[in-house]
Protein backbone atom coordinates (compact mmCIF):
# COMPACT_ATOMS: atom_id res chain seq x y z
CA UNK A 1 0.00 0.00 0.00
CA UNK A 2 0.85 3.41 -0.80
CA UNK A 3 2.59 5.65 1.94
CA UNK A 4 0.53 8.85 2.13
CA UNK A 5 0.61 11.63 -0.68
CA UNK A 6 3.37 14.64 -0.05
CA UNK A 7 1.62 18.17 -0.52
CA UNK A 8 4.07 20.25 -2.04
CA UNK A 9 3.30 24.10 -2.03
CA UNK A 10 4.68 26.11 -4.31
CA UNK A 11 4.41 29.55 -3.67
CA UNK A 12 3.72 32.27 -6.33
CA UNK A 13 3.16 36.17 -5.80
CA UNK A 14 3.47 39.39 -8.29
CA UNK A 15 6.85 39.62 -10.13
CA UNK A 16 8.06 36.14 -9.78
CA UNK A 17 9.84 34.81 -12.53
CA UNK A 18 8.20 32.19 -14.33
CA UNK A 19 10.78 29.62 -15.07
CA UNK A 20 11.40 29.56 -11.19
CA UNK A 21 8.25 27.96 -10.52
CA UNK A 22 7.30 26.10 -13.83
CA UNK A 23 10.66 24.57 -13.95
CA UNK A 24 9.92 22.49 -10.78
CA UNK A 25 6.59 22.43 -11.40
CA UNK A 26 7.20 19.99 -14.32
CA UNK A 27 9.91 17.85 -12.67
CA UNK A 28 7.46 17.30 -9.61
CA UNK A 29 4.36 16.22 -11.21
CA UNK A 30 6.14 14.52 -13.15
CA UNK A 31 6.60 12.27 -10.13
CA UNK A 32 3.33 11.00 -10.18
CA UNK A 33 3.19 9.35 -13.68
CA UNK A 34 6.72 7.71 -13.36
CA UNK A 35 5.85 5.90 -10.16
CA UNK A 36 2.75 4.77 -12.03
CA UNK A 37 4.68 3.27 -14.76
CA UNK A 38 8.14 2.24 -13.24
CA UNK A 39 7.60 2.67 -9.57
CA UNK A 40 7.37 -1.11 -8.74
CA UNK A 41 10.22 -1.75 -11.27
CA UNK A 42 12.55 0.86 -10.15
CA UNK A 43 11.70 -0.24 -5.85
CA UNK A 44 9.61 2.89 -4.84
CA UNK A 45 6.22 0.99 -5.70
CA UNK A 46 4.94 2.36 -2.65
CA UNK A 47 6.66 5.64 -1.86
CA UNK A 48 4.42 8.54 -1.38
CA UNK A 49 2.81 10.58 -4.64
CA UNK A 50 3.86 14.27 -4.87
CA UNK A 51 0.46 16.55 -4.49
CA UNK A 52 1.66 19.64 -6.04
CA UNK A 53 -0.12 23.32 -5.89
CA UNK A 54 -0.02 26.66 -5.98
CA UNK A 55 -0.20 29.01 -2.81
CA UNK A 56 -0.18 33.01 -2.51
CA UNK A 57 -0.77 34.98 -0.04
CA UNK A 58 -4.17 35.84 -0.41
CA UNK A 59 -4.38 33.55 -3.37
CA UNK A 60 -6.58 34.43 -6.73
CA UNK A 61 -4.61 35.71 -9.48
CA UNK A 62 -0.87 36.55 -9.63
CA UNK A 63 1.16 38.14 -12.22
CA UNK A 64 4.63 37.03 -12.96
CA UNK A 65 7.78 38.57 -13.86
CA UNK A 66 7.13 38.52 -17.66
CA UNK A 67 3.82 38.55 -17.88
CA UNK A 68 2.65 34.95 -16.99
CA UNK A 69 -0.77 34.98 -15.22
CA UNK A 70 -1.53 32.17 -12.54
CA UNK A 71 -4.39 31.40 -10.49
CA UNK A 72 -3.43 30.32 -6.89
CA UNK A 73 -4.71 26.98 -5.77
CA UNK A 74 -4.80 28.30 -2.35
CA UNK A 75 -4.15 31.46 0.12
CA UNK A 76 -1.69 30.99 3.05
CA UNK A 77 -5.16 30.95 5.35
CA UNK A 78 -6.28 27.71 3.44
CA UNK A 79 -3.39 25.79 2.40
CA UNK A 80 -2.84 22.35 3.50
CA UNK A 81 -0.09 21.76 5.40
CA UNK A 82 3.01 21.43 3.41
CA UNK A 83 5.68 18.46 3.67
CA UNK A 84 8.19 20.38 0.78
CA UNK A 85 8.17 23.99 0.16
CA UNK A 86 9.40 25.90 -2.52
CA UNK A 87 10.02 29.92 -2.79
CA UNK A 88 10.60 30.88 -6.48
CA UNK A 89 12.55 34.11 -7.44
CA UNK A 90 12.51 37.28 -9.29
CA UNK A 91 11.91 41.31 -8.99
CA UNK A 92 8.66 40.05 -6.64
CA UNK A 93 11.22 39.03 -3.78
CA UNK A 94 12.11 42.40 -3.28
CA UNK A 95 9.35 43.82 -2.19
CA UNK A 96 7.88 40.37 -0.30
CA UNK A 97 11.10 40.28 1.77
CA UNK A 98 9.58 43.44 3.82
CA UNK A 99 6.17 41.79 3.90
CA UNK A 100 4.96 40.00 7.34
CA UNK A 101 2.67 37.74 5.74
CA UNK A 102 4.69 36.02 3.45
CA UNK A 103 8.05 35.72 5.74
CA UNK A 104 5.52 34.90 8.88
CA UNK A 105 3.81 31.92 6.45
CA UNK A 106 7.17 30.39 5.82
CA UNK A 107 8.20 30.60 8.97
CA UNK A 108 5.42 29.01 10.84
CA UNK A 109 5.06 26.06 8.19
CA UNK A 110 8.87 25.72 7.29
CA UNK A 111 9.67 23.41 11.09
CA UNK A 112 7.14 21.12 9.46
CA UNK A 113 8.02 20.13 6.53
CA UNK A 114 10.35 17.61 5.21
CA UNK A 115 12.07 19.85 2.93
CA UNK A 116 12.30 23.68 2.32
CA UNK A 117 13.83 24.85 -1.25
CA UNK A 118 14.20 28.11 -3.12
CA UNK A 119 15.08 29.06 -6.62
CA UNK A 120 17.15 31.86 -7.53
CA UNK A 121 16.11 35.04 -4.90
CA UNK A 122 14.15 32.86 -3.41
CA UNK A 123 16.95 32.21 -0.63
CA UNK A 124 16.56 35.89 0.01
CA UNK A 125 12.72 34.92 1.32
CA UNK A 126 14.39 32.03 3.15
CA UNK A 127 17.26 33.95 4.96
CA UNK A 128 14.36 36.72 6.23
CA UNK A 129 12.22 34.45 6.89
CA UNK A 130 14.31 32.11 9.40
CA UNK A 131 14.89 28.42 7.24
CA UNK A 132 17.72 29.58 5.77
CA UNK A 133 19.37 31.80 8.38
CA UNK A 134 22.82 31.00 9.39
CA UNK A 135 22.49 28.15 6.38
CA UNK A 136 25.20 28.13 3.33
CA UNK A 137 22.68 28.98 0.33
CA UNK A 138 22.96 29.72 -3.07
CA UNK A 139 20.95 32.19 -5.44
CA UNK A 140 21.18 34.03 -8.58
CA UNK A 141 24.34 34.85 -9.67
CA UNK A 142 24.16 39.15 -10.04
CA UNK A 143 22.53 38.57 -6.62
CA UNK A 144 25.03 36.49 -4.54
CA UNK A 145 27.15 39.70 -3.23
CA UNK A 146 23.73 41.27 -2.07
CA UNK A 147 22.38 38.20 -0.62
CA UNK A 148 25.91 38.25 1.51
CA UNK A 149 25.35 41.92 2.51
CA UNK A 150 22.27 41.12 4.23
CA UNK A 151 23.54 39.23 6.76
CA UNK A 152 21.21 36.35 7.42
CA UNK A 153 22.56 33.45 5.71
CA UNK A 154 26.27 31.78 6.94
CA UNK A 155 27.42 31.86 3.46
CA UNK A 156 26.13 31.68 -0.45
CA UNK A 157 28.15 30.32 -2.61
CA UNK A 158 28.83 31.26 -6.39
CA UNK A 159 29.51 28.69 -9.26
CA UNK A 160 26.96 25.72 -8.24
CA UNK A 161 23.31 25.13 -9.35
CA UNK A 162 22.36 24.06 -6.27
CA UNK A 163 23.02 23.80 -2.48
CA UNK A 164 22.00 21.76 0.54
CA UNK A 165 22.34 22.58 3.82
CA UNK A 166 20.10 20.32 6.02
CA UNK A 167 16.67 20.23 4.83
CA UNK A 168 17.09 23.05 3.23
CA UNK A 169 18.33 22.78 -0.53
CA UNK A 170 18.54 25.90 -2.60
CA UNK A 171 19.40 26.52 -6.16
CA UNK A 172 21.24 29.24 -8.61
CA UNK A 173 18.62 31.25 -11.09
CA UNK A 174 16.20 30.68 -12.98
CA UNK A 175 16.97 27.22 -15.21
CA UNK A 176 18.73 25.69 -12.21
CA UNK A 177 15.77 25.10 -10.69
CA UNK A 178 14.74 22.06 -12.16
CA UNK A 179 18.08 20.32 -11.27
CA UNK A 180 17.32 21.26 -7.73
CA UNK A 181 14.11 19.45 -8.22
CA UNK A 182 15.44 16.35 -9.99
CA UNK A 183 18.35 16.48 -6.88
CA UNK A 184 15.07 16.63 -4.93
CA UNK A 185 13.28 14.17 -6.32
CA UNK A 186 16.33 11.86 -6.15
CA UNK A 187 16.07 12.40 -1.96
CA UNK A 188 12.72 11.89 -2.08
CA UNK A 189 13.05 8.74 -3.76
CA UNK A 190 16.21 7.33 -5.22
CA UNK A 191 19.13 8.65 -7.92
CA UNK A 192 17.46 5.98 -10.01
CA UNK A 193 14.17 7.10 -9.92
CA UNK A 194 14.99 10.95 -10.82
CA UNK A 195 17.22 9.77 -13.90
CA UNK A 196 13.92 8.17 -15.11
CA UNK A 197 11.91 12.01 -14.31
CA UNK A 198 14.48 13.49 -16.11
CA UNK A 199 14.08 11.16 -19.14
CA UNK A 200 10.77 11.36 -19.20
CA UNK A 201 10.84 15.05 -19.16
CA UNK A 202 13.79 14.78 -21.73
CA UNK A 203 15.60 17.13 -20.37
CA UNK A 204 19.38 16.74 -21.11
CA UNK A 205 20.36 19.99 -22.21
CA UNK A 206 22.91 20.67 -25.12
CA UNK A 207 22.58 24.68 -25.55
CA UNK A 208 23.47 25.95 -28.92
CA UNK A 209 26.26 28.02 -29.65
CA UNK A 210 28.27 26.73 -26.67
CA UNK A 211 31.17 25.94 -29.37
CA UNK A 212 31.60 29.68 -30.58
CA UNK A 213 35.00 31.35 -30.15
Amino acid sequence: MSQPALNVAIVIFDGAEELDFVGPWEVLTMVNPVLDGMGAKLGVGTSPRLNCFFVSEKGGTTKASKGMRLIADHSFADCPKPDIILVPGGQGTRREVENPAMLGWIAKVAPGCKFVTSVCTGSLLLGAAGPARGKVVTTYWAFVNTLKERGDVKDVRDDVRFVRDGNVITSAGVSAGIDMSLYLVGQIYSPVFARAVQKAMEYFPAPPYTAEA
